[in-house]
């Protein structure tokens, strides 16, 4: 056996580190549905209880005395091997659940070697012990795959039991023991480290009584940090918490991803580029996208869901509504950083889940609740909780799995060979298409989506009118000329609140979204057709599909197009392209390859999407959050005669999507009002005038 498989026997060394429902109620319910009359039936193969200090004496009393719960996180030793066990079969809403980290140590570091869970356990009880006994799922091939936990019970008034972790090999013969110390009831902790910049008008919220407005719970006092402990999860407030001062904004400043994302590496006291139990809130007062963006989970360059941000120009106040707003959206937006889905996304995860549409969960969605009653409803009968799937999640999942700054966010797998396919039924009343600009892209050059839903219906139909996949409610879906199916994933996801219009048979509502980088790095990075297809998640639950559409990317044939494909396709490159430019010192080597197609390649075409996304990072302020003592935003001044240089000439250029190009006519416009260049302003207005109808004639040839 290998000495690299800490559930075997090589590895035993005398060494060893020792240290609501109960347990009973489990071990009944596991004995009727194993069939069992007697739940205290021994397990087969059962081992004698380990020797224990002899309890102390205890009079005979007329009370039963309780015993301890076992649940909780466990930490023992064996050689050069560490194990975190998680031990979950009583206390609060019980999982019925074994798992386990496996660490090396080695000198004087410790690395993370791999995990496991066993997810239907046989669970027995006696008056002196709990055994608990599974087949285990590693991340690793274990050559002892079989768990078997064994804790001896204690009264309430003595100290907590170890736990006795013997692995078996599928044939029962037995492999390493280890003795673990119990830790915690918590099946983990991690440390929050929550910043409010100056400007916040409302306070920070602290908790909620859930029993102010009608729910679906018992009354109590919820704040961020008791939600997750109802979870299992500890969340420890940090020192490092403190005030951002944003007097040299000015009044009204807004964030932009672009300043958010660069700002939390510098600011987040506890960032590290490596996996750690930590995690970063920041709360804001306004974002671009206006008081309907309720908050954002960050996706950092290299480690993701290290940090997110909540704005209360739409959340804040304190109102019951408004605390319950905040407490919702807080929990929701850090559940994101634990790498748990929206509840009506889940078959995005890999592997791919159930998607729980009508959820009543932290991470669903209360305006877009599809049940009778919508958002009432949702409220009316929320418990302020996890699903079942996500409380198993949060407390068992694989550690990469959910560690904050481990694997990427949840991505989409197994759909099959058809790029999502056709609808049985389609009674939606809505229509949704999907197109681009162009016919063909260079490689390199931005891919961007252009969405348009509309109606069959001759009453009209009303709608929500997030269609950027930002959002979480459009779902697009690439084919690669390699066969391989992906899930496109923005690199921040947006918490968006209720935005809702009624539409008639021939409106049309558009959006444009670029699609060429997510989360997943570059998606058309390579030459050949590929096959995209949309789906927008109506109000009452229905999913409108868009055609499939074809888009090919070509060939490189002369050597400028090999650089400036070269020049365009990196990380860095992609995010300023996301996120419409950026001063984050993290990104300076794809501002400066931006920089060398300017200067080499003025006049080709794909240097416009440069002076695009250059000029609309100019317009603007750009701050940045320091790490100073002062707790200072260091601001950038707007750099109106260069923005609006860029801006004129990709607007003269037409090489952008309508969308797009309003955009950016209308930045090109706030910029002139701003250099007091009145005539100009007439003549970009006028302009967006023109494409506006002529959109609209475009959409009803489409």
């Amino acid at each position: 056996m290998s000495q690299q498989d800490p559930t075997s026997i090589d590895v035993i060394s005398s060494d060893f580190s020792f240290g609501e429902m109960s347990v009973d109620d489990i071990a009944a319910i596991a004995a009727i549905e194993a069939g069992i009359s007697d739940p205290t039936h021994p397990i087969q193969g059962e081992t004698a209880p380990i020797p224990s200090i002899p309890p102390l004496p205890i009079a005979p009393s007329p009370f039963p005395i309780a015993k301890r719960p076992v649940s909780g996180r466990y930490r023992g030793t064996l050689g050069s091997f560490q194990l975190e066990l998680r031990v979950d079969v009583d206390r609060t809403r019980p999982m019925k659940r074994l798992s386990g980290d496996f660490f090396q140590i080695s000198g004087g570091t410790t690395t993370y070697f791999g995990s496991f869970i066993v997810d239907a356990p046989t669970i027995a009880a006696t008056a002196s012990q709990v055994v608990v006994k599974g087949l285990g799922s590693f991340t690793f091939a274990a050559g002892s795959p079989v768990i078997e936990v064994t804790i001896q019970r204690k009264f309430i008034f003595q100290p907590q039991a170890p736990a006795t972790v013997q692995f078996f090999t599928n044939g029962g013969v037995a492999g390493a023991t280890y003795i673990c110390a119990f830790e915690s009831v918590y099946f983990r902790s991690l440390r929050l480290e929550t910043d409010r910049v100056s400007d916040v008008v409302t306070p920070v919220f602290s908790s909620y009584n859930t029993g102010s407005l009608p729910s679906g719970g018992p009354a109590r006092n919820l704040s961020v940090v008791s939600s997750y402990a109802e979870a299992g999860i500890e969340m420890i407030a940090t020192a490092g918490n403190n005030v951002i001062n944003i007097d040299e904004a000015g009044a009204g400043a807004k964030w932009s991803n672009s300043e958010l994302h660069a700002s939390m590496q510098k600011h987040f006291t506890l960032w590290q580029d490596l996996p750690q139990w930590a995690v970063w809130q920041v709360v804001a007062q306004l974002h671009d996208i206006g008081p309907g963006l309720f908050g954002i989970m960050f996706d950092q360059q290299g480690k993701q869901r290290q940090g997110c941000a909540v704005f209360h120009q739409g959340i804040g106040g304190e109102t019951a509504e408004k605390l319950r707003l905040q407490l919702y959206t807080y929990v929701h937006e850090l559940g994101h950083s634990f790498n748990l889905l929206h509840s009506w996304q889940k078959s995005l995860a890999t592997p791919p889940g159930t998607n729980r549409p009508q959820a009543l969960s932290w991470m669903n969605y209360p305006f877009n609740y599809p049940a009778p009653g919508g958002e009432a409803t949702y409220w009316s009968q929320f418990a302020f909780q996890f699903d079942n799937e996500e409380v198993i999640h949060l407390r068992h999942a694989f550690r990469n799995n959910i560690i904050v700054g481990g694997n990427d966010f949840a991505i989409g797998s197994g759909l099959g060979q058809e790029v999502m396919a056709d609808p049985i039924r389609d009674e939606s009343g809505l229509t949704f298409r999907i197109s681009t600009n162009q016919k063909s892209f260079a490689l390199g050059e931005p891919v961007v989506l252009e969405l348009m839903l509309g109606t069959t219906s001759a009453g009209g139909r009303r709608v929500h009118t997030w269609l950027h996949p930002n959002c979480g409610l459009v779902k697009i879906v690439i084919r690669k000329p390699s066969g391989a199916v992906v899930t496109y994933e923005p690199l921040i996801d947006h918490l968006v609140g209720q935005r809702e219009s009624t539409i008639a048979r021939d409106d049309v509502i558009p959006e444009s979204a670029y699609i060429g980088y997510g989360k997943d790095g570059l998606y058309f990075d390579q030459p050949g057709n590929y096959r995209v297809r949309a789906v927008y998640g109506a109000l009452d639950g229905s999913e409108v599909f868009s055609d499939i559409l074809t888009i090919r990317v070509r060939y490189p044939v002369t050597p400028i197009e090999e650089e400036l494909a070269a020049l365009f396709m990196g990380d860095e490159q992609g995010s300023l392209l996301y996120l419409l430019g950026s001063d984050d010192e993290s990104l300076r080597s794809g501002n400066d390859a931006f920089e060398e197609v300017l200067a080499k390649y003025p006049k080709h075409a794909m240097a416009n999407y440069v002076r695009m996304v250059q000029g609309i990072n100019a317009s603007r302020e750009f701050k940045t959050i320091t790490d100073d003592r002062e707790n200072r935003v260091i601001v950038r001044p707007a750099k109106l005669e260069e923005s609006a240089k860029l801006l004129t000439a990709v607007a003269d250029s037409k090489i952008l999507d309508p969308v797009s190009a309003q955009m950016s006519l209308s930045c090109l416009a706030e910029v002139q009002a701003k250099s007091g260049d009145e005539d100009a302003v007439n003549k970009t207005l006028s302009q967006i005038s023109a494409m506006e109808v002529k959109t609209v004639r475009s959409a009803d040839k489409k």
